[in-house]
């Protein structure tokens, strides 16, 4: 599992320079990497082009199919609502992910939509895989931000 979080970090890394929020995925048949991106919301002016949905549609395109029921999903931080609805419906078979999102995240910070028997699909879910440097590159990035654009003050 190591191996492919290693790749969505480079992605998440990817995205860091391009001034995205760091988060990258890859999906993976098995054991073929199908497809990889990052975050690239601003790039494409598009708030739906997170990690998770760009590789759900590469995935889609590079498999002729929109079920993805035997795919992997690497993920560098726990997934949002709209990503983990997204897992759902592409009956993604597994989500890895490495660090939770406090703010965002759904599959156990903030909802659980992943949860057994919630829809009428269930993703498997393994967390925790590379977790500190998937928290990290975030933590970092957002430090950059706050520094280069404080807060103002009343």
């Amino acid at each position: 599992m190591e191996q492919w979080m290693k790749l969505a970090l480079e992605e998440a890394q990817r995205a860091d320079q391009e001034g995205e929020v760091p988060v990258g995925c890859v999906a993976v048949l098995r054991n073929e990497l199908v497809a990889r991106d990052h975050n690239r919301s601003l790039q494409l002016h598009d708030p739906t082009a997170h990690a998770e949905i760009l590789v759900l549609r590469q995935a889609g395109q590079q498999l002729s199919n929109y079920r993805l029921k035997d795919i992997e999903i690497y993920v560098t931080i726990e997934p949002c609502a709209m990503c983990a609805g997204a897992l759902i419906w592409a009956r993604v078979k597994q989500l890895i992910f490495g660090a939770r999102d406090q703010k965002a995240g759904a599959v156990f910070s903030k909802a659980s939509l992943l949860s057994e028997g919630r829809f009428n699909h269930s993703v498997q879910v393994v967390e925790g895989v590379l977790a500190r440097p998937s928290r990290e590159i975030l933590q970092e990035f957002f430090s950059r931000r706050r520094s280069s654009h404080p807060q103002k003050t009343i």
